[in-house]
């Protein structure tokens, strides 16, 4: 949460929700910068009321600060530093084709892809999974003192030993973290002390003493944040859905309201093959989705189920057509996607978490309550809860 591309996304969903909560059919696409000592919102907002720039200035600080940074040293100073603001409304061009004659339209043209799997109880690949745990232990770890000097800004990096799509062994973990000078010269002992608060605890059954680690491979790591990198939203699109193990269509999420089928879609994308592998139909589901801007209907359905499924791809696609609302208008309604819920989304990733875990119905998308239909249609048995 502490990378200055998720500060950048984090700060984008904010913006986003805070719009939201006071107009639910809001337009937003906000994208952020934060880089040195300036943090820069630009991009389009349509709502009202339209937030106020003391607004804006007052949650910036509040997030930024929530993340963790207190002060230059720490890699950002929330009350201190500049910022822009660079917001205007939207495109009338792009308004009037999403608002169309009374059915939402796609605000953009474009492909978006969900996937799921069985290799972990979360549906999503296994070094994915691994690594959101090591970032989410990381964060717990600094918060609750575990690992006195640990300061926000990390990643992570799982590398898996596989048997064909079957996961045999964690084989290598890299863990970068920021921390106070106090480590610089004992990253021997920081590394220790990683392993023992947050590499093991976050591994659980997957650790084992033969795994190659590597802490701050680079040597002390004081200087983090935006302090020491420029970050921009939209540029961990792969750590936010896949890892890299399924395609992505190229659109990134934070910032954007739902009728941007970059985001609402591969929302819906990933809840409908979510569904498909936990009823049963297959072990392994990728499902693409295509829009043209302006048009409700998607361009394209298909799914691939690499040799896995347990009833032909044919008859998986024409039930996925018929149980799952594809146009944006549909999604937004199915999923709820009007509320202000996108914030937590923005850091440890967008998919494979617990529907409700940050509130009720917050990661919707994550539901398998179709999972019984999709196999009774198949008639195979119902799926275990």
């Amino acid at each position: 949460m502490g990378h200055p591309d998720k500060v950048a996304d984090h700060l984008a969903d904010t913006v986003l929700d805070r719009v939201l909560a006071a107009d639910p059919k809001a337009r937003v696409a906000c994208e952020v910068l934060v880089s040195g000592r300036r943090v820069i919102l630009a991009g389009e907002v349509s709502a009202s009321p339209l937030p106020t720039r003391g607004d804006l200035r007052r949650l910036v600080r509040e997030t930024i600060a929530a993340v963790g940074y207190d002060s230059w040293e720490s890699g950002f100073d929330p009350r201190r530093a500049r910022l822009h603001f660079y917001l205007r409304r939207q495109s009338p061009d792009i308004a009037r084709a999403v608002d169309g004659d009374g059915e939402i339209g796609a605000g953009d043209q474009g492909m978006m892809i969900g996937y799921a799997t069985r290799q972990t109880p979360e549906l999503m690949p296994l070094p994915l999974v691994l690594s959101h745990r090591l970032v989410a232990r990381q964060a717990a770890a600094r918060v609750q003192g575990l690992v006195p000097g640990l300061r926000p800004d990390a990643k992570a990096q799982v590398t898996v030993a596989y048997e064909g799509r079957r996961p045999l062994q964690v084989e290598a973990l890299v863990l970068s973290t920021q921390h106070t000078p106090a480590w610089n010269e004992s990253q021997g002992d920081l590394a220790q002390a990683v392993a023992t608060h947050i590499l093991k605890p976050a591994l659980g059954e997957w650790w084992h003493e033969g795994i190659v680690v590597h802490v701050n491979p680079g040597g002390p790591f004081c200087l983090g944040g935006p302090a020491a990198d420029t970050g921009l939203t939209g540029r961990k699109i792969i750590v936010d859905t896949y890892g890299g193990w399924a395609p992505h269509g190229g659109g990134s999420f934070s910032g954007k309201d739902a009728t941007k089928v970059d985001r609402s879609a591969s929302y819906m994308a990933r809840h409908v093959a979510k569904n498909v592998v936990a009823a049963g139909l297959a072990a392994e589901c990728e499902v693409h989705l295509s829009y043209a801007i302006g048009v409700a209907a998607p361009t394209s359905v298909s799914v691939d189920c690499s040799g896995t499924e347990a009833v032909p791809e044919e008859r998986i696609e024409a039930l996925v057509r018929e149980v799952f609302p594809l146009t944006p208008g549909g999604i937004i309604n199915d999923l709820g996607l009007r509320r202000p819920i996108f914030a937590p989304a923005s850091y440890h990733g967008h998919f494979g978490r617990t529907p409700g875990e940050a509130g009720e119905g917050t990661f919707s998308w994550e539901s398998t309550h179709r999972a019984a239909e999709l196999a009774a249609a198949c008639g195979l048995p119902a799926p275990t809860p």
